[in-house]
């Protein structure tokens, strides 16, 4: 049996759990987040015209393929941010990492999973490799609190840049506002984690839905928070993750100034940057809204407008992204579908060659 926690507690990644969580809250959330989503993003590509967005967006002809190729590089770059968390207690192979990481992005953007769905298939995989359930489960957790600092950071780079160069938008309140929120909430999640985050939220479920047996999922709980401890004990790998991470944002400015580039208006880096950041940032915030569907394109729309971009561009740019997303994240889940396929098939072998005839 696999020791799970950092205290010597065993715990197994596939632990049954009886007791059944009523998904269907959240499940209602993702769907009243897409409905508005699809009506927001309908009602601004009719409002500037299909056929020019069209044609704005096939003027990049080849250069969406580049796009979407180079968001390769952020992702790897996210992924070792997620390795160096691990990497003081545990050396899962490096491929493994960067494979589950595609995959979670690819279930988070394609699917309604409210950024849940595809960081519990990320541990799930990791735990699969060979890695304790709990310490998977905890560098997960770890991973996404530095991932948004390291976005925190490019947020204020952005806005640094924005206020900088344009004067009287009225945006410098607001912007300020949904960052000092941001970074608020960013830091309300790690001073939870510190403080049992896993333990509280099982304590909380168990009165909410009543049920009678939770001891599996306390002694899950009860584990997570023990590595989440023991992970933030390495201050050395938490800072090189967090430069991981601050550089995997930087690099995805570089798939907007590809973009723009190819759609045959040409942007300074900086500027490709303050779009980045501020856009990402307002598709954060608007995460019940899966792939922050009308919402994105309402940002770059803003965005692009300080920078002399149209609103058709800011459109076509945006899609430009979704074509990368779409070309990156379908391969994703056939994999990860393939993969749970394959596992269903070898479990089903595996107990009918245990069953007596």
């Amino acid at each position: 049996m696999r020791t799970g926690t950092a205290t010597g507690t065993p715990w197994r990644a596939d632990a049954p759990v009886s007791a059944r969580v009523d998904l269907s809250r959240l499940v209602s959330v993702a769907s009243a987040g897409l409905a508005v989503g699809l009506a927001l993003f309908t009602a601004l590509i009719v409002s500037l015209g299909v056929g020019e967005i069209a044609r704005t967006l096939a003027s990049a002809g080849i250069g969406l393929l580049w796009v979407s190729l180079f968001h390769l590089v952020p992702i790897v770059a996210s992924a070792l941010g997620w390795y160096c968390v691990l990497t003081p207690v545990a050396r899962p192979a490096l491929r493994t990492v960067v494979s589950a990481r595609w995959i979670a992005e690819s279930i988070n953007q394609l699917l309604p999973a409210l950024h849940v769905g595809g960081n519990v298939v990320r541990a799930r995989r990791l735990a699969q490799s060979g890695v304790a359930g709990p310490l998977a489960g905890a560098s997960v957790v770890v991973d996404i609190t530095l991932h948004l600092f390291a976005q925190l950071l490019f947020t204020v780079l952005g806005l640094s840049l924005l206020m900088a160069r344009v004067r009287g938008t009225g945006l410098d309140g607001s912007v300020v506002g949904g960052f000092v929120l941001s970074a608020a909430a960013a830091a309300a999640f790690y001073a939870m984690q510190r403080r049992g985050l896993f333990r509280a939220m099982t304590s909380l479920l168990r009165r909410a839905f009543r049920s009678a047996d939770w001891s599996s999922l306390s002694a899950g709980a009860d584990a997570m928070d023990a590595w989440i401890g023991r992970l933030y004990g390495h201050p050395r790998a938490i800072a090189v993750s967090e430069c991981w991470h601050a550089l995997s944002w930087v690099l995805g400015a570089g798939e907007t100034w590809l973009a723009l580039r190819f759609l045959g208006h040409p942007v300074e880096l900086t500027t490709a940057l303050v779009i980045e950041s501020l856009g990402e940032a307002i598709s954060t915030v608007a995460f019940p809204v899966p792939a922050a569907l009308g919402v994105q394109e309402g940002g770059f729309v803003l965005l692009g407008g300080l920078f002399g971009l149209t609103p058709e561009v800011s459109v076509a740019m945006s899609l430009a992204k979704r074509v990368r997303v779409l070309s990156l994240g379908i391969p994703g889940l056939v994999v990860w579908q393939i993969e749970r396929a394959s596992a269903a098939v070898v479990g089903r072998r595996a107990g009918s060659m245990g069953t007596p005839e």
